[in-house]
């Protein structure tokens, strides 16, 4: 493993954190991979993938908490797929 060296921690942060390793019987060191580690995760599930949809980015937050069924993902599809033959339809002069 290697090491990291953080410089320029703001005091009360430092603080912070000593108290939280204190707290949960951890080490420092220890406390901070654990709160780095949470971090990248929070950040990774924060961010949407380039190109998806809103649909696809609800349905990835839902289906991973297995609180969609099969048959509303595939009516969901069916809407988005609808919306999307849309795109580039002429309008319809409406005077």
């Amino acid at each position: 493993m290697g090491d990291m060296l953080i410089r320029d921690i703001p005091e009360p942060l430092k603080r912070e954190i000593e108290h939280a390793a204190r707290k949960g019987g951890q080490s420092l060191s220890l406390k901070a991979i654990d709160l780095l580690r949470k971090g990248m995760v929070a950040e990774k599930e924060g961010k949407a993938e380039p190109g998806l949809t809103a649909w696809d980015a609800i349905r990835a937050a839902f289906a991973s908490e297995n609180a969609i069924s099969d048959e509303f993902a595939q009516m969901m599809d069916e809407i988005e797929a609808e919306r999307k033959r849309d795109f580039g339809r002429t309008i319809e002069n409406l005077e």
